[in-house]
């Protein structure tokens, strides 16, 4: 299933503004836009292996193996993981997170992904 255009559109923008945030040096505000941009793509196979394939190239530019490594494992399992409904909601996707570890979702991005048809996402934590 495609990913509804509002979210699709808060996805390309949360990219936008990771690709901004890290050309300006916000390295951290940066790295926090993917992982928002991780938590909207996780029930959409595409988007989701999207970003880990981010992920993996800002581990690259700052030479971080543990996210090199992290990220490779995340990019094998996120495809299988989206379309099997098992990926764990509100996981930030980085390697400093467990890959199977669910996270509390923010209120602006739990609004975004119930209105566009998920499941509640509250009794999935």
């Amino acid at each position: 299933m495609p990913m509804e255009s509002k979210l699709r559109a808060a996805f390309e923008a949360e990219l936008r503004q990771a690709a901004e945030a890290e050309r300006d040096g916000g390295l951290p505000r940066a790295w926090r836009h993917l992982e928002r941009a991780h938590i909207l793509s996780q029930a959409y196979a595409g988007p989701h292996i999207r970003v880990h394939c981010l992920m993996f190239g800002f581990g690259w530019r700052r030479r971080d193996v543990r996210e090199l490594l992290g990220q490779l494992a995340r990019i094998l399992v996120a495809g299988p993981g989206s379309w099997l409904g098992r990926a764990p909601l509100g996981n930030t996707g980085g390697a400093n997170v467990g890959i199977l570890t669910p996270m509390p979702i923010p209120e602006d991005l739990r609004v975004l992904l119930e209105a566009s048809g998920n499941p509640p996402l509250h009794s999935r934590e």
